[in-house]
């Protein structure tokens, strides 16, 4: 064999070796944790050495939506992703009781963090992850590195009309009022969310609400219902997200669906009123922009966390 072809082979194994090694630094793992009687599923990647990012869900969704985006993410990151309790993969002991509010899920959450001793981590919310993630950061502000919000809302403006039934649910919270809100669990309603304000809708996969639906059946609806009756909480403790905003002014960027039928453009560009700092993008997509842009979103996330983990670790 000729040194060519030897310096060839000794190329072509260490390429090999560094595939294998990368390959499974990025491969997505499994678990399970119980905390507070909650069965508590989530997906995790990436060198555990590494800077953590803590991805919270949606509604209609569960730790699936991001089975893309956690691979790219651990070529860097420490990632971690958990089925908020009445989504997903994630089970409540039929011993406790458990009431379905924003506060109880935020609890469970923190507690999660705590059993797998997250001291630091920067956060990436979506929709209901958004007043999850929020308590968070108000509770341990200088636990939090970084804020990633795809389409999680902080302030009224962002809030459309959509939110009507809602609003008149939480100012007069009747049987009536709640059985109103029923039709936002339809298996119809659910794939519209993921459908609405997206230019070429065959590049959602079927399975993404087909899941979300199924969950709920599995789960029953009423917890979804519960949810819904509270998230007027949320929007109650916006004065102190804000506080914490301005006190903290953690490094933040909006990255947002434009045409997000639910949480509108004006509640990406508020960020900027309480931190100056806060970074804001538009993608031409829905609520569910992760579906249609997620190679956009990955690497703006990328670029945001490199600037500036690796600023907070100086």
């Amino acid at each position: 064999m000729t040194t060519q072809h030897l310096l060839l082979a000794a190329a072509t194994l260490a390429a090999s070796v560094t595939a294998t090694a990368a390959t499974a630094t990025t491969q997505v793992h499994y678990q399970q944790l119980d905390v507070q009687g909650v069965t508590v599923f989530y997906r995790e990647a990436g060198s555990a050495q590494a800077p953590t990012v803590l991805l919270l869900h949606g509604f209609g969704a569960s730790s699936y939506m991001f089975r893309d985006l956690m691979p790219k993410l651990a070529e860097k990151y420490h990632v971690i992703a958990p089925d908020l309790p009445g989504f997903g993969q994630t089970t409540v002991s039929p011993a406790v009781k458990f009431s379905y509010n924003f506060d109880n899920l935020a609890a469970v959450m923190d507690a999660f963090t705590q059993a797998k001793g997250l001291q630091r981590y920067a956060l990436y919310v979506f929709d209901y992850g958004a007043p999850v993630g929020w308590r968070l950061a108000v509770k341990h502000p200088d636990k939090i590195t970084a804020i990633v919000s795809q389409n999680g809302n902080a302030y009224e403006e962002g809030l459309s009309a959509g939110w009507a039934d809602m609003r008149k649910a939480w100012a007069n919270p009747t049987a009536e009022n709640r059985e109103a809100l029923r039709k936002f669990n339809t298996a119809q309603m659910l794939k519209w969310q993921y459908t609405e304000g997206v230019q070429d809708q065959s590049v959602i996969a079927p399975e993404t609400y087909q899941l979300a639906y199924a969950a709920i059946e599995r789960h029953g609806v009423e917890p979804q219902l519960d949810l819904l009756m509270d998230y007027g909480s949320n929007v109650k403790q916006y004065s102190q997200l804000h506080q914490y905003f301005r006190s903290k002014q953690p490094p933040l960027l909006a990255i947002w669906g434009k045409q997000d039928p639910f949480f509108i453009p004006a509640g990406a560009q508020a960020f900027r009123r309480d931190n100056p700092k806060a970074e804001v993008q538009f993608v031409n997509s829905g609520h569910f922009a992760i579906e249609t842009h997620g190679n956009e979103i990955a690497a703006a996330m990328l670029e945001f966390l490199g600037r500036n983990l690796q600023a907070s670790a100086l």
